[in-house]
């Protein structure tokens, strides 16, 4: 089985700030585009099948950056949606909700364009992803590229290796790395985290 290639996208404003940032469609900063930037070597270095992107702006840019323009917009791969957490920071919740989690307390209502999802949701969401992975790998030669958001890919990533979705907790993802998703005796596994250009090296032979 070919592997599965997981990029988050570059630092934005919000980001930096640990606002919790969901539907709200903030750019890529300087620092953020340079991040997408500096890992166009590093995807170049694949042998790509199939590449998707989240409709938001702040993966689409980063897709631009890292060379892959024509990945097809999924909207399953945008990120978690907050609800009425939306641009507000895990501190700022815990002071009305001591000891809150995302990953095991999902979020408060929002409104009805934006009303919130629980880990369960987003767990379904990332498994419809999948499926949509797993045709790609079936159908294409080639590994299979994500861009997308911290949240949703660490649940993606607990729900590829037959984890809850709460075990996206331990999967910390920082802004403009790659991760790589390969097997290992016929089981998945992380085979990298968290790659940056110049301290890692990524190894893909599509198969």
């Amino acid at each position: 089985m070919a592997d599965v290639f997981l990029v988050r996208h570059g630092e934005t404003e919000w980001s930096r700030s640990g606002r919790h940032t969901g539907c709200t469609d903030v750019p890529l900063t300087e620092h953020g585009r340079d991040e997408a930037h500096r890992l166009m070597p590093l995807v170049r270095s694949l042998r790509i099948g199939a590449a998707f992107v989240s409709p938001l702006q702040r993966a689409r840019e980063t897709a631009e950056l890292i060379g892959a323009a024509d990945a097809r917009v999924d909207a399953d791969l945008r990120e978690w949606d907050y609800g009425g957490y939306e641009g507000v920071t895990t501190a700022e919740i815990q002071r009305t909700r001591p000891g809150w989690f995302l990953f095991t307390d999902g979020v408060a209502p929002g409104p009805p364009d934006h009303p919130g999802e629980s880990p369960e949701q987003v767990g379904a969401r990332a498994d419809r992803m999948l499926a949509k992975v797993e045709a790609a790998l079936a159908t294409t030669e080639g590994v299979v590229l994500l861009v997308a958001h911290g949240h949703f890919l660490r649940v993606l990533t607990a729900r590829r290796l037959g984890l809850p979705p709460s075990a996206g907790a331990l999967f910390q993802l920082a802004t403009g790395t790659l991760c790589r998703l390969g097997t290992e005796h016929d089981r998945p596994v992380i085979a990298g985290w968290n790659i940056r250009p110049g301290r890692d090296r990524v190894v893909s032979t599509g198969s």
